[in-house]
């Protein structure tokens, strides 16, 4: 399918590697020129230079920490305008509820929250004036079903959800979509750092540490950054123009609810 996107212009934060890395490449295969984020200067490089040259666009690289404002203000001054916004950033650490303070949930909202809000109230109104945008953020299956010890990301990726729903109606009058994508466990740095939880606790494998928790997802595997970074391009497609405020599980059935 032609997306119908050669041409467009993308920033796709936290894009060096895992979920991020995969939008970014599947942005790429369809054309559109890249500005990539990361923190990590060498990792950010090695997959700008894989994607030009795998697919002949232009990618222009920040490393900084889109979380702080000087990140973001450097961000945004470097991407100047962009037809396409897919925000990401890294998860809190796993606990339980008695473990966090007051510091420890501003952090979170900062970063999972505050950030992306930030970044879509800087790109929107430009693409609002042009008359098309889009913009995906990537957050959580657990603004569907909260995972216990994921308190921190249920709390501020649920915030973040709660705007775009009203937000995302207001822009698509002219010709902008706000969309989320709900990830549950793909093959990332996020999930061995999950897994490594698991093996400290429970003293065991890595091997079975996975084996246990793909048997909960009932298509018995994790996902994969290429099939998440497909669906991020689908919804910044041309076709995907009518599709709204939506949240998108992509999660191997993991999430077991009705509607």
């Amino acid at each position: 399918m032609d997306l119908g996107i050669t041409g467009k212009r993308a920033l796709v934060c936290a894009s060096s590697k895992g979920l991020g890395l995969g939008c970014a490449e599947a942005l790429a295969e369809a054309g559109v020129d890249l500005v990539m984020n990361a923190r990590g200067q060498d990792a950010l490089e090695s997959a700008a230079a894989k994607i030009r040259s795998a697919h002949g666009v232009s990618v222009t690289t920040l490393a900084v920490d889109v979380t702080t404002p000087e990140g973001q203000s450097a961000l945004l001054e470097a991407a100047g305008d962009v037809d396409i916004l897919v925000t990401n950033a890294g998860g809190p650490p796993p606990g339980m509820w008695s473990d966090w303070d007051r510091d420890d949930f501003i952090k979170a909202l900062d970063a999972n929250m505050l950030t992306p809000i930030a970044m879509m109230k800087a790109c929107l109104p430009g693409m609002m004036e042009r008359g098309w945008g889009r913009v995906v953020n990537i957050t959580s299956q657990s603004v569907k079903a909260p995972i216990p010890v994921l308190g921190l990301s249920n709390a501020a990726r649920t915030g973040l959800t709660g705007y775009v729903a009203g937000t995302a109606r207001q822009v698509a009058p002219h010709g902008v979509t706000i969309n989320n994508l709900l990830p549950g466990i793909h093959d990332t740095d996020r999930a061995l750092a999950l897994d490594g939880g698991v093996v400290a606790a429970d003293n065991i494998t890595l091997d079975e540490a996975r084996a246990r928790r793909m048997a909960t997802i009932p298509a018995r595997r994790y996902g994969t950054s290429a099939e998440f970074g497909a669906a991020c391009a689908f919804l910044c497609s041309q076709q995907a123009g009518f599709v709204v405020g939506q949240n998108l599980l992509l999660d191997g059935g993991a999430t077991n609810f009705t509607l």
